[in-house]
């Protein structure tokens, strides 16, 4: 593993995240699975996780990773309050991404340089998410919701605003979503669902993970 390109990359995580197209979203019970989990989405391709404060194993699960493999992108998901913000940059999180529209968390993270993706479903979130200068939103959840016919409506009134479509998503919804130029990235629970990562299933997680880049780069036409 190359600790050597760690200080190589920018703050601002947008640039990966449209390179990448998709982010695994993780939840842990054990963050001693953290590295190896880590291991396998590199083996797939995939060097992004964004990992969930849904348990309690979440902010040594991101110190883990943020020290055993620096070359991974990492986002903190689920977050709630400043404090848990403030705990995810510590472990290393380059980015927060959160359910809902809350004030507090994108003031903190905006003073504290932290990318910060805050969750929307209206055109009043996203309103008010422009009103304080964010210009890329979490869509979520995007598929309960109505999936993708029910984004581009709410986009259209909002050049300039792009989404990250999150909630329901799986890898036949996938190609849709990427086709639209409102979308940065998709984050996604199926390429290592819990189960999964519970019972070990690493070489299923990493199979899943090849096929989410496979499908991206065909649509985004990277090699």
């Amino acid at each position: 593993m190359g600790r050597a390109r760690k200080s190589d990359m920018t703050d601002d995580p947008l640039p990966q995240l449209r390179r990448l197209g998709v982010v695994p979203v993780i939840v842990l019970d054990d963050a001693a699975r953290a590295g190896r989990l880590a291991r396998t989405l590199l083996d797939g391709g995939l060097p992004c996780a964004e990992i969930t404060f849904r348990t309690s194993a979440a902010a040594e699960a991101l110190q883990r990773i943020s020290q055993e493999y620096p070359d991974v992108l990492l986002g903190a998901g689920t977050v709630l309050t400043p404090e848990q913000a403030a705990r995810a940059q510590a472990a290393g999180a380059r980015f927060v991404v959160s359910p809902g529209f809350n004030r507090r968390v994108v003031e903190y993270c905006q003073a504290h340089d932290l990318a910060i993706f805050p969750g929307v479903c209206t055109p009043t979130e996203i309103e008010a998410a422009l009103e304080t200068g964010l210009t890329v939103l979490k869509f979520f959840p995007a598929e309960p919701l109505g999936g993708l016919a029910f984004l581009e409506a709410i986009a259209a009134p909002y050049p300039g605003v792009e989404f990250i479509p999150t909630g329901g998503i799986n890898a036949d919804h996938l190609p849709r979503y990427l086709r639209c130029d409102k979308v940065v990235a998709c984050g996604g629970s199926w390429m290592a669902p819990k189960a999964w990562i519970q019972e070990g299933a690493y070489d299923r997680i990493r199979d899943a993970v090849r096929l989410a880049v496979q499908a991206v780069a065909a649509l985004r036409g990277k090699s």
